[in-house]
């Protein structure tokens, strides 16, 4: 079992005296850097020129740098930009202005376990990853509380870069829940297998494949959309809360009793297998090299698909009858709604 760091194993002196440059100001960013300040750290914001962002995070009180100037002024650089991105900022601005004994962190392995950022000796590269969107990330902060997070370190220059990583996760509110040590390609390897395999990929291709199946055999799609998505919330949150065992000790017999003799006809051995190629495409860099260069070509396919996804039967029955229980919205945006940060 992995050991878990709390406040009392942290020492905030090893990032109180460091200037931290946080580069990008979403979901992650716009958390991590009002967290570390209102914790008493020194950090900055950077950004691209002429980022929609800017105004947003002066307005929060954060001082606002290029992504050159953040990086020459700050001694902790965390990349909090999108994967496809990181490698490009880092060659352009962080790499010129990286000093023996800095540091550069990230928050999701990516770019260092597949060689797309490679950091000089004499620089430590860490991980400081919470488990959760930087919506919560902030919010939990702001209550008192705190997100799980992940630290790990890929090279430890001064000796030092572990304890700094821990501090850190501590500045950001990770200690108050819990902290977990792990390497770059467990952190990025397991996390990519588990949103394609299980919680994005395996998930949406589920509920479509039984959306489909209903709807073919002639029952009405608004049955279809409800027995095959509407209620998988219920099925999550008793997840979330209690685990698989705590969540079949709440539903009826009856669906405890389909759950436990029908999920391993659909989930094969031939499921798994398929599975371990997908594990087997992640941790060969294949897939990375796939997306990065559908990315750099322009994304056609990636759009094709994206579209084909959008217009699928069970969007359109599923928007019909959202807009019948205004409750699930209620004081919300809709995610299309939301413009997204750098």
């Amino acid at each position: 079992m992995a050991t878990v760091y709390y406040e009392k194993d942290a020492d905030r002196a090893n990032i109180a005296d460091r200037k931290v440059a946080v580069l990008g100001y979403g979901s992650q960013g716009h958390a991590h850097a009002l967290n570390l300040k209102e914790s008493g750290i020194d950090v900055v914001v950077g950004l691209r020129e002429g980022s929609s962002s800017k105004a947003k995070a002066e307005e929060a009180g954060l001082t606002v740098l290029t992504n050159a100037e953040a990086a020459k002024v700050a001694d902790v650089i965390m990349m909090l930009l999108p994967d496809t991105e990181i490698a490009a900022v880092y060659e352009a601005d962080v790499a010129p202005n990286l000093n023996p004994g800095d540091a550069l962190f990230f928050a999701h392995g990516f770019n260092v376990r597949f060689g797309y950022v490679q950091a000089p000796e004499g620089i430590d590269v860490a991980l400081a990853a919470p488990k959760g969107p930087g919506h919560l990330v902030r919010r939990t902060y702001t209550e008192g509380g705190g997100v799980p997070c992940l630290i790990a370190v890929e090279q430890d220059a001064t000796g030092k870069a572990r304890d700094l990583a821990l501090a850190y996760a501590d500045a950001i509110g990770g200690t108050r829940a819990g902290v977990i040590e792990t390497t770059f390609t467990e952190e990025t390897e397991t996390d990519l297998f588990g949103e394609q395999a299980v919680l994005c990929g395996g998930l949406t291709a589920l509920v479509q494949a039984g959306f489909e199946t209903l709807t073919e055999a002639g029952y009405q799609p608004e049955m279809a959309y409800f027995e095959c998505l509407h209620e998988l919330k219920l099925i999550v949150d008793l997840m979330y809360e209690e685990g698989i065992a705590g969540m079949r000790y709440s539903i009826s017999t009856t669906a405890e009793y389909g759950d436990l003799v029908s999920g391993p006809r659909l989930i094969t051995p031939a499921v798994k297998a398929e599975m371990k190629n997908v594990l087997d495409d992640i941790t060969s860099g294949k897939f990375a090299e796939q997306f990065v260069n559908e990315v750099k070509s322009g994304g056609a396919n990636f759009d094709a698909l994206r579209k084909a996804g959008a217009e699928h039967q069970i969007e359109t029955v599923g928007k019909e009858l959202r807009g019948m229980m205004p409750w699930i919205s209620a004081g919300k945006k809709s995610v299309t709604e939301i413009s997204g940060g750098d």
